[in-house]
């Protein structure tokens, strides 16, 4: 298995590149011009071409631009006044963002990312009015990461949208915001965002040099990107978090992390993630210590259920009678009485059917996932008890351990709590109780040797760091918290003022 080094131990150097010398240059004839672009997008059939009397023409693809803003601020503006210099133009238009090229690169990248082109006749320069049309859906609550206490509104898929709830929710002007274009085909913009005086110069550095040297054709969501910049993509754990809440993803930036979003995704990156962080929820932070750490606890104790309790089921009645009680030996006997295969076929069996409800409930409508998922369970489980394929006390093991594996927040670090249980069943059948220890002993050192951005992956564990573990496996007040995570290398470690409040002030 292939690790990558931690950036402490191997840094990348970061290469500015400056501008292109070879840059092909427009000419003052507009024929050539307009044909030279059609030649480089290949002339589709939305590029529009009008000219505006007395010498002025317009060069726009028409899905791309704001029609409203081009009908008033720009063509109202323009038309009937004769203009000599692009400067002219450039001082007459009303929107924000207007610049002057004659390279022809810039000129086509800046056409196909929604701008209109102002040709003067007889000039060898061309002024580029961005006015891109920003077609999203409307703000909701995530749907992936529910909560009862906090925010009820989640990402979508609008680059510009996330990051203005970002900015709803940090207002600061230390708060970086870094766009870097990913992607040889697709063009996708990537950005990056950072608390300027709290992350680490050196995580930063890496991030982005990470996502400044990848050669791919395209980028089309968060998702693609964690895997070809984390630190090890061979593990199935997740070394960063993927997020569609902006409290969650804020709370991370003011703790010192670094943030990625992409434009087109709903989920948001956020880095370095320890591995106990995916099994905290940004409600934990809403509710009073005690109540959170009770949650965090059942939490944490419902994931050890869920990976090994049907292997423990399994090495028992396979290798480990001593173990059963007494009292509970008769009917488990009596319950396998008509099952005709070994437990470690039983318990794969109904393993894998819980996995078929699970994904045909996700695939279906809504309303027919809920019912498939209802009905199909209570239907294939009563038949499967009654035809003697399975047991009745093994049925109630796999429900146990497929609600258990819900309780994870995040979604794919649960998808992995429902992978690793099927090796740890198998070993389970082969070699017992020992080869449970195996499987966690595999999954433990694994764990330890995982980096995420070069930060050590089982914070605060290991290496052991005792302040941060108030916030670890419990939630301690937050008066005892008042320092941020120190895996993460923060440039201030102060976030609260420990000191409490005078009652008589």
């Amino acid at each position: 298995m292939k690790f990558k080094l931690p950036f402490n131990k191997k840094q990348t150097p970061i290469v500015i590149q400056g501008p292109k010398k070879d840059a092909e240059m427009i000419t003052s004839s507009k024929n050539d011009f307009i044909q030279s672009i059609k030649d480089a997008i290949h002339n589709p059939s939305d590029l529009i071409i009008k000219s505006i009397p007395p010498n002025l023409t317009l060069i726009y693809i028409n899905n791309l631009v704001n029609d409203q803003t081009l009908n008033n601020h720009i063509i109202t503006n323009l038309q009937n006044e004769f203009y000599e210099k692009p400067e002219a133009i450039k001082s007459a238009l009303s929107i924000p963002e207007v610049n002057i090229s004659s390279q022809l690169d810039a000129i086509v990248a800046s056409l196909v990312n929604g701008s209109v082109l102002i040709l003067i006749e007889g000039y060898s320069q061309v002024v580029l009015a961005k006015i891109p049309k920003r077609e999203s859906r409307s703000l909701s609550a995530p749907e992936n990461e529910s909560q009862v206490i906090g925010a009820q509104v989640g990402f979508n898929e609008s680059l510009s949208t996330n990051i203005s709830l970002v900015r709803r929710y940090i207002v600061s002007p230390d708060l970086c915001n870094e766009e870097i274009k990913v992607g040889k085909r697709s063009n996708t913009s990537v950005t990056l965002l950072y608390m300027n005086g709290i992350a680490s110069d050196q995580m930063v550095n890496t991030l982005r040099q990470r996502i400044k040297d990848l050669e791919v054709d395209a980028i089309l969501d968060s998702a693609v990107l964690v895997e070809m910049i984390d630190d090890n993509s061979f593990s199935p754990f997740p070394q960063m978090l993927l997020t569609e809440r902006p409290d969650r993803f804020c709370d991370g930036l003011l703790n010192g992390k670094l943030g990625v979003i992409v434009e087109g995704s709903s989920m948001a990156i956020v880095c370095p993630q320890s591995f106990l962080e995916f099994f905290e929820s940004r409600e934990d932070q809403n509710l009073r210590w005690q109540i959170a750490t009770f949650v965090r606890l059942l939490r944490f104790s419902a994931i050890f259920l869920s990976v090994f309790l049907t292997p423990i089921y399994v090495g028992a009645l396979t290798f480990h009678y001593e173990v059963i009680p007494l009292a509970f030996l008769v009917p488990l006997s009596e319950s396998r009485a008509l099952v005709p295969f070994p437990p470690v076929f039983e318990a794969l069996l109904l393993e894998f059917i819980i996995e078929l409800l699970r994904e045909a409930g996700a695939r279906l409508p809504t309303k027919i996932g809920q019912t498939i998922g209802i009905v199909g369970g209570i239907v294939i489980g009563t038949a499967a008890v009654q035809a003697g394929i399975t047991s009745n006390i093994l049925l109630i093991i796999v429900a146990l351990s497929a609600l258990a594996s819900f309780t994870t927040p995040s979604y794919i670090m649960g998808n992995v709590i429902r992978l690793i249980r099927f090796p740890i069943i198998i070993l389970a059948g082969f070699w017992g109780f020992y080869g449970i220890m195996l499987a966690f002993c595999f999954i433990l050192v694994h764990l330890l040797r995982q980096s995420s951005l070069g930060a050590p992956y089982m914070a605060p564990f290991y290496p052991p760091r005792v302040r941060d573990m108030r916030d670890s496996l419990i939630r301690m007040p937050l008066s005892y918290t008042a320092k941020r995570p120190s895996f993460v290398r923060p440039d201030d470690e102060e976030k609260i003022n420990p000191e409490p409040a005078n009652p008589e002030k």
